[in-house]
């Protein structure tokens, strides 16, 4: 049941978002797509709900309860900067608005920009530990939470991963491709006779 519902969460959310942005977009709907974009929370609300009902009437913890905290972690770290990424390209597309600035590619401004991706998977990390960890205490001594635990260590080893590539980017940066220099032109024989 909850990898039912975690599919439809994921499924509900790209719906979601597609209606919005087409709203406010094809529409001009701007109250209408704000009201949409707002039940994107709502999905983890119920993911999470859902998941708490499960381990309270007997389910033992497993590998399922900790794929819903760690989709839940991630939705929370990198939700908004997805629909706000989704938005722009939206609004260039489709309401005429300049192209969006990509992320930068090169030299310390990407290690920047690595770095606050990874802030996020500290916080998606982080907050599927905390879940993790309130349904370890709920489950007590009564169940197995073998999985509960092993899913905390994915986490954290996502968020380690992932420093070591912002650190990377860091220590060595991308270098800027220098620009090609410019060829002299070849004079023809027909030009340099006509000189």
């Amino acid at each position: 049941m909850i990898v039912a519902l975690i599919i439809a969460c994921e499924v509900g959310f790209w719906v979601l978002l597609a209606l919005g942005l087409a709203v406010r977009y094809l529409l001009k709907w701007r109250r209408t797509s704000v009201a949409l974009l707002l039940c994107e929370p709502l999905l983890e609300v119920v993911l999470f709900v859902a998941t708490a009902i499960d381990l309270k009437n007997g389910a033992e913890p497993s590998w399922e309860h900790g794929v819903a905290a760690l989709y839940i972690g991630y939705t929370v770290a990198y939700g908004h900067y997805t629909i706000r990424w989704l938005d722009g390209h939206a609004a260039h597309r489709l309401g005429g608005a300049p192209k969006p600035v990509g992320p930068p590619r090169y030299g310390i401004p990407r290690a920047r920009h690595e770095g606050r991706l990874w802030l996020r998977t500290v916080l998606a990390a982080a907050v599927a530990c905390a879940l993790l960890q309130g349904a370890v205490w709920y489950v007590g001594d009564d169940g197995d939470i073998s999985s509960l635990r092993s899913f905390q260590g994915a986490a954290l080893r996502a968020a380690g991963i992932h420093g070591l590539v912002a650190l990377a980017y860091l220590i060595w940066p991308k270098k800027e491709p220098a620009a090609p220099a410019e060829e002299p032109r070849l004079t023809t024989t027909k030009e340099s006779t006509r000189r």
